[in-house]
């Protein structure tokens, strides 16, 4: 019987406590425009939450996170410093930021199409043909979802 056996991975040394900060900042940064922009939503009530109930809930937990990250920057070790391979993260959040953009313009299905191809295919590294059933696949999902038995008021094309 033969064993696999892990390639071992590189020594890297911990991102620092000025890397930690600078998350911690961004984080915290991050998590209080969402909760402005989930406030101008409306929260509403406990009893009627608003459209802004969840993101307010997600984004106070962002900057709670971000704030312990940031009193425990110099305990924090485990980190890894940023490398090239981050930039995918900023690649991620770019397009993120592009289907906000457009989706309020041409509809959802075209933008959520696109960005599951491009996550699939290039963030991810999937096949042409896993990234093109898929994303076809998951915005008609989605649209079945959310437009057909939810009647949700979202901007779509059909």
């Amino acid at each position: 019987m033969s064993e696999t056996v892990e390639p071992a991975e590189p020594d890297r040394p911990a991102a620092g406590p000025v890397t930690n900060l600078v998350t911690a900042a961004v984080v915290v940064v991050l998590g209080g425009v969402a909760f402005v922009g989930s406030l101008r939503l409306g929260v509403g009530s406990a009893s009627a939450p608003g459209p802004g109930t969840w993101p307010a809930v997600v984004s106070g937990v962002l900057v709670i996170l971000g704030v312990v990250l940031a009193a425990r920057f110099r305990r924090t070790d485990d980190a890894e410093p940023f490398t090239r391979a981050g930039l995918l993260v900023l690649v991620a959040v770019a397009s993120m930021v592009a289907f906000v953009a457009v989706v309020g313009t041409i509809g959802f299905e075209i933008p959520t199409a696109v960005l599951a191809f491009v996550w699939l295919r290039f963030l991810g590294r999937e096949g042409w043909r896993t990234s093109i059933g898929i994303s076809v696949g998951a915005t008609v999902v989605f649209y079945a979802l959310f437009v057909g038995a939810l009647d949700v008021t979202i901007p779509h094309l059909l």
